[in-house]
């Protein structure tokens, strides 16, 4: 099967728009259909100087430096590297139009580009992150995860402030991750049985309570209570040598607790290629690992490496679920 994937943009002040235009100018295993502003687009092409055309579903056959179009218009034409919070509504309908789609079974995949949260809050939508956005809107639980050709890294704690992060490491938002980990690993990506690294939260992995007590009191117990389930589980382990390539050779998946203890290595390893996963939703969601670039934006300067690493492992993705 050819899968059909919803591509969303994002901040249309950013470079997200350009970014698509690229993507435009490839062949993919997959078919992509754009929700997004027409007018966005075709100015980002003409500014870089590339071709685009766009068509509504049956308007017109399918030719090269084409792209299928939902489109979502947004009120005002936003300049670039210049957010326009009036923008806030139509940003967040295209997302949450490309996830029914998705739920719907129309479209096999969800791949999504840097959006600008505080023009979004300041449009008056309380507004965290897609990967929350996309979990309430499908009514899941959801885990991401990042990942690069290097390494797989799922994060515990997301975006919270360090001083909060180790009162929601509890035991049953610790089991709720494994298993979502552990179950995404071997659905999504066909490992019969994955083994799933798992960081402490403490220097040293609380250096047998003397540096914390969250590995003795919360992170052991859990694992070894899973490990009789079947789950395969590593650690807790210090994090300052998990990462360490012979070491990383038998993992599938890191767990990392919190946002800045597993990203940094990650990024460093391979930033360019790098995508972030949203686990636990009944469809395939793939975004890149970047922001809008503001800077950038309207220069054609962008790199659309991490956006092109998102449609390939969206395809992957729902090509496997498509032939389980």
């Amino acid at each position: 099967m050819r899968p059909l994937l919803a591509l969303v943009p994002g901040e249309p002040a950013g470079i997200g728009p350009e970014l698509v235009v690229k993507a435009a100018q490839r062949d993919w295993d997959a078919d992509l259909v754009v929700f997004g502003d027409a007018d966005t687009l075709l100015r980002a092409a003409a500014a870089m100087s590339l071709p685009l055309a766009l068509h509504r579903s049956g308007e017109a056959p399918r030719v090269p430096h084409s792209l299928e179009i939902v489109d979502v218009p947004h009120p005002v034409l936003a300049a670039f590297g210049r957010p326009e919070p009036v923008n806030a509504a139509s940003v967040v309908t295209a997302l949450t139009s490309a996830a029914q789609a998705c739920l719907e079974g129309r479209l096999h995949g969800l791949v999504t580009g840097p959006v600008h949260k505080a023009a979004i809050n300041e449009g008056g939508i309380h507004y965290t992150g897609t990967t929350g956005l996309l979990a309430a809107h499908a009514g899941t639980e959801v885990v991401m995860m990042l990942a690069n050709p290097a390494m797989r890294v799922a994060l515990q704690t997301v975006h919270l402030p360090l001083r909060e992060v180790a009162d929601r490491i509890t035991p049953g938002a610790l089991e709720r991750t494994l298993r979502i980990v552990d179950g995404a690993l071997r659905t999504q990506f066909g490992i019969a049985a994955p083994t799933i690294a798992v960081l402490g939260l403490n220097p040293h992995a609380g250096e047998d309570g003397h540096l914390g007590r969250e590995e003795l009191d919360v992170i052991i117990p859990t694992l070894e209570r899973l490990r009789l389930d079947g789950l395969r589980l590593v650690g807790p382990l210090p994090a300052d040598t998990a990462f360490l390539p012979a070491k990383l050779h038998g993992f599938d998946a890191v767990l990392a607790m919190y946002h800045d203890q597993g990203l940094p290595v990650l990024k460093h390893a391979d930033f360019a290629h790098a995508v972030n996963l949203t686990l636990g939703l009944p469809y395939p969601r793939v975004a890149v690992d970047h922001g809008t670039a503001l800077d950038l934006a309207g220069t054609g300067k962008a790199d659309p490496s991490s956006l092109f690493a998102a449609i390939r492992c969206c395809t992957q993705l729902a090509s496997r679920r498509a032939g389980a």
